[in-house]
């Protein structure tokens, strides 16, 4: 008995890489699978529907059930044609996995029009599209059945939208968004019965080989940390009962470790009796920033305890 048997999943940009894993584990598991992939370059142009096609192709050689599907979720209707397309071939939803995203890296001072809007709509709209269908489809049979769904949304952001990368401003915006728009929809979905978590995965994939090199690569003698199906494993942990209770969080996952972040929070207060003024901030600088000029915290920081 597979933790999915009976369920029915999408996975955007699974023709390779780890939504590929996340494609295949959930159909080891028991899932039909509608595996979503345009089948563009890592910097989103073109369209291949090999990628997809060929995955569908491992799942049903396997005996399970899949689908390809080649819209843009990057585009309104394509979002919703790929939610359609679930309901009507396997007769319902139950777990979203967002997971499509391209790179277009420049500085922010170089970087040009195209390349931001390309890549915020490919993460951050493209992870819209889909949730927003899905969500509308699972309030709608609650509304029927006067029951929770027992569904799940999974999104893809990463420590570059967390931390900040410099040469990523329009990928680390996106991811950044990302994070925010699993919290704002865990908030608005969570009465149905919808979960909604995301992972910031770090893996060896398109997107990374050519900046890692040989660092991913797994060394003599040890596991590969850096394989895309330890991520995948993760976004689909989140997506099944035995993560129940687990809502609105982001985990990262990779290198061999897990950890669940925390997103901003006080560091520092001070209180004013009257208007704040340019003087008056002067005077609580020191209690504000700790008593310390303040700099860029690290990319990656360590995890705490």
């Amino acid at each position: 008995m597979g933790r999915f048997d009976g369920k029915v999943a999408i996975v955007t940009g699974a023709g390779r890489g780890i939504g590929r894993s996340e494609a295949l584990l959930l159909a080891v598991e028991g899932a039909a699978v509608v595996v979503n992939d345009l089948g563009g370059e890592t910097t989103g142009e073109g369209s291949d529907q090999r990628p997809a096609q060929q995955v569908v192709d491992e799942i049903t050689a396997a005996g399970g059930r899949a689908a390809a599907n080649y819209d843009n979720v990057a585009e309104w209707n394509g979002g919703q044609a790929l939610v359609a397309q679930a309901v009507d071939t396997f007769g319902g939803l139950d777990v979203v996995v967002n997971n499509a995203g391209i790179l277009r890296d420049k500085m922010s001072f170089n970087m040009d029009e195209a390349e931001w809007d390309a890549v915020v709509d490919v993460h951050m709209k493209g992870h819209f599209t889909t949730s927003r269908f899905a969500a509308a489809y699972w309030r709608q049979r609650s509304k029927e059945t006067g029951e929770q769904v027992h569904a799940a949304i999974v999104n893809t952001a990463s420590e570059s939208g967390l931390y900040g990368n410099a040469g990523q401003v329009n990928y680390a915006a996106a991811k950044a968004g990302i994070a925010s728009m699993t919290i704002v929809m865990a908030r608005e979905l969570e009465r149905i019965g919808v979960r909604v978590n995301a992972i910031a995965p770090v893996a060896r994939t398109r997107l990374t080989e050519a900046v890692a090199g040989d660092f991913m690569n797994p060394k003599a003698g040890d596991f590969d940390r850096f394989a895309p199906e330890n991520a995948a494993a993760m976004a689909i942990w989140l997506a099944s009962t035995e993560s129940e209770g687990i809502n609105g969080q982001v985990f990262a996952v990779g290198g061999g470790k897990a950890q669940m972040l925390q997103g901003w929070r006080p560091a520092t207060e001070v209180a004013a009796t009257d208007v704040w003024s340019l003087d008056s901030l002067t005077a609580a600088r020191a209690a504000l920033t700790g008593g310390r000029d303040t700099a860029i915290p690290p990319f990656m920081p360590p995890l705490e305890g």
